[in-house]
């Protein structure tokens, strides 16, 4: 395959370099009307030979077992990079290319779907610089795609309006907690996008369900739980109101606090992305809040800086292949719960492999 990231340097585009001049005449003429009209035109045109018929380009991400090729040049040399991966995989590691995954899109038209995200090529003609040059035109760009938002509003809402969800044997604590562990997994995950103010549509829908989810669990009006849990909390980019239920406990130990709200949805460029969003667990048998009120390690039994230890799935338990499995694996596997309440030495033990100091099997 040939070392395409090595070729020269796309040739400029006779028509925009004719109108740039025409552009600087005009200027040293001093012809306002005709100088506007030429940038206007001017910003139409690409600065560089599109159909350079020399210029190649290969760029190259991966994760995990998904991968995606950026190619700039004709199809019929991104088919034979295609043809030759295909061949490789099969012929060097006997794997097959699955023909109805592995597309070829052309981003300027299509957006390519990699690892959740729209990857999209962006052409914004009046976003300029310092030097009134262009800075947004041909670069690559990730945007929310919009199914994600109307797959997750579906969960929540029906025709339009909020629905409440059937959780009458949860608390307020775990049903505020959890719709905000849906969302805020959500937003994290797409930090990332330009777009990612999009989740305002979601997040315009999930507090009426969750108001919905109270009031038919308590038999009451909307609008009293919310005035009963409205609160306001201090972001980065401001103060913002919120849904707070506060649990107190014991003198010297501080209150549980669950919200729902308080995430600004700003892009971060350096953003650390989860790799799966969380999804509302609907498992009524484990309620953290009562192992929480409860003070209790449930490893050695102390009272003392209790804490939650917390999987991100329980498959990861389970893999075969592995030496016998600890304690505290076991009261897992067997609760089918992925969080323990444990004191701080049996948390530190956990994380470094250690024994526990007492054995509850």
């Amino acid at each position: 395959m040939p070392a395409y990231n090595r070729g020269k340097r796309r040739r400029s585009n006779p028509a925009y370099e004719a109108t740039e001049n025409a552009t600087a005449r005009a200027k040293r003429r001093g012809a306002v009307k005709e100088l506007a009209a030429l940038r206007q035109q001017r910003r139409l045109l690409p600065s560089h030979d599109p159909s350079d018929p020399d210029y190649r380009r290969l760029g190259y991400v991966c994760y995990a077992d998904d991968w995606l090729l950026g190619f700039v040049g004709p199809k019929a040399e991104a088919e034979e990079i295609k043809r030759q991966l295909g061949t490789f995989l099969r012929d060097e590691l006997n794997l097959e290319l699955s023909e109805e995954k592995t597309l070829i899109t052309h981003v300027a038209s299509q957006p390519a779907r990699f690892l959740g995200y729209d990857i999209v090529v962006r052409y914004v003609n009046d976003k300029l610089d310092w030097r009134g040059q262009r800075q947004v035109n041909a670069s690559i760009g990730l945007r929310l795609p919009q199914e994600v938002i109307r797959e997750h509003r579906t969960r929540y809402e029906r025709k339009g309006y909020p629905i409440h969800l059937v959780r009458n044997h949860d608390r307020d604590f775990t049903i505020v907690a959890e719709y905000q562990a849906a969302f805020r997994g959500l937003a994290q995950y797409y930090l990332l996008a330009q777009n990612v103010g999009w989740l305002w549509r979601l997040y315009w829908t999930m507090p009426g369900s969750l108001l919905k989810t109270l009031a038919c669990k308590h038999k009451s009006l909307m609008m009293a739980l919310q005035r009963k849990y409205r609160a306001t909390v201090q972001t980065p980019s401001g103060s913002m109101s919120c849904l707070r239920v506060v649990v107190e406990r014991r003198p010297g130990k501080k209150p549980l606090v669950a919200q729902f709200g308080g995430i600004p949805l700003r892009r971060q460029r350096n953003a650390v992305l989860t790799e799966t969003p969380p999804k509302i667990d609907t498992d009524w048998g484990n309620e953290l809040l009562q192992r929480l009120l409860a003070d209790t390690c449930e490893l050695c039994g102390s009272h003392r800086d209790c804490e939650v230890h917390h999987l991100r799935k329980l498959a990861d338990l389970k893999r075969k292949g592995r030496r016998e499995k600890p304690v505290w694996v076991q009261i897992i596997v067997a609760r089918q719960c992925k969080t323990l309440v444990v004191c701080r030495p049996c948390h530190e033990a956990i994380h470094a492999g250690r024994p526990i100091g007492r054995n509850l099997a």
